[in-house]
């Protein structure tokens, strides 16, 4: 994959896609299976906007270069995130965004279809779901529903499952672009196993459902597709393969991996898809499919690194309001005078004066959520009510 941060220079230098093949492509190939390089990975949802519009002059560069190595048979794409769409629902009304359909997108689908290639899509049903569990059905995002249908008021179509819905809304989007035929490839699909006191259905039962359920959706025999698009293939990887036990952001970031990070199963799973249910190891029982309702605290976690502790420690005190006057000699928290306690006590506080700006309580991994309050005397310890 292409880095986003150098989509930009390789957009207006051929050369430089020239250099970028030969020292990262040709050497590996056909050695190594290469049959698709994406340039980028979600630019439109993680990249500053004038890298945007490199992404295409980019793609074409590379797709020069691989035909200079002689190297015709790998396709080229990008791959993009649902929030490209401007409307996903019903997915008949599926439309890209204003701002990038016809000067981002459609160039794209135009050079997809040129070249034979994929649109790459990541879909997560635990997303929508979670953000809106009032509304939308659990066992409908995890293919488990046997009597919740929806029938697209227009196109009449009728799905049982979320990730129809979003895949087929990507569908109606690029049909309105004129490029109704650019086969789809799913390049990130999951849910996580495990996650933040506050970030509902994350847990082992739902991801390995989820998992199981859309494994063997996708490779059946014949091929499913979805209703806009019956028997046609849906190509797709897994995310993750290992839990990312360094990823920063909330905690759901770490924890969508099959494995563990010391190569141990999360849970079963077959990927075949010709493994029932019934032949793994019992699941253990969801905890969290409701919303945690309470105060959550933010504080150091056992066992870190007493020096990153004690940065992280500065950090939190230089952000937000008097974030850790009540720690200074004299004051009220001081005592006990260890840094675990006044990093938790800073974590905390931070955590509750910034989390609706999107602060998580993570600092490195130095830090862990707790709904016991670790208030102590007449220390009283910032909390975040859900």
């Amino acid at each position: 994959m292409v880095p986003n941060e150098i989509i930009t220079n390789i957009s207006t230098n051929q050369k430089l896609a020239d250099s970028w093949v030969e020292s990262n492509v040709a050497p590996f190939y056909p050695k190594t299976k290469i049959r698709y390089l994406l340039v980028g990975n979600e630019v439109i949802s993680s990249s500053p906007k004038e890298v945007w519009y490199s992404i295409v002059p980019a793609m074409r560069k590379i797709k020069n270069s691989l035909k200079t190595h002689s190297l015709n048979k790998i396709k080229v794409s990008t791959s993009m995130a649902m929030d490209v769409l401007e409307s996903s629902f019903p997915p008949s009304n599926g439309t890209f965004r204003s701002d990038i359909a016809g000067s981002i997108v459609k160039p794209m689908l135009q050079f997809l279809n040129r070249t034979k290639s994929f649109y790459f899509l990541d879909v997560y049903p635990y997303f929508p779901w979670s953000n809106d569990h009032k509304n939308i059905i659990l066992d409908y995002a995890l293919f488990e529903s046997r009597t919740v249908r929806y029938t697209d008021p227009v196109s009449n179509l009728t799905y049982t499952n979320l990730f129809d819905q979003m895949v087929d809304s990507v569908i109606y989007a690029m049909k309105k672009l004129g490029y109704p035929d650019v086969r789809i490839w799913i390049a990130e699909k999951g849910w996580p196993n495990a996650g933040d006191v506050d970030q509902i259905g994350a847990n082992i039962y739902n991801a390995a459902t989820y998992n199981r359920n859309v494994i063997r959706k996708l490779t059946a025999k014949p091929a499913i597709g979805t209703p806009a698009r019956p028997g046609w293939v849906l190509p797709s990887f897994i995310f993750a393969l290992y839990n990312e036990n360094k990823k920063p952001g909330p905690g759901t970031e770490r924890h969508f991996g099959l494995l563990y990070p010391n190569g141990s199963n999360v849970y079963g799973i077959d990927l075949s898809g010709e493994t029932p249910d019934s032949d793994f190891e019992p699941l253990p029982k969801p905890d969290n499919n409701e919303p945690y309702k309470g105060k959550i605290w933010c504080v150091a976690a056992r066992g870190v690194n007493v020096s990153e502790l004690g940065s992280a420690l500065s950090y939190a005190c230089s952000q937000g309001n008097k974030t850790c006057d009540p720690i200074q000699p004299g004051k009220e928290c001081f005592k006990p005078n260890s840094l675990f306690w006044h990093a938790s006590y800073a974590f905390s506080s931070y955590w509750s004066q910034l989390k609706k700006t999107g602060a998580t309580c993570y600092f490195n991994g130095l830090a862990t959520q707790t709904t016991k309050d670790p208030s102590f005397g007449h220390c009283k310890f910032p909390s975040v009510t859900i």
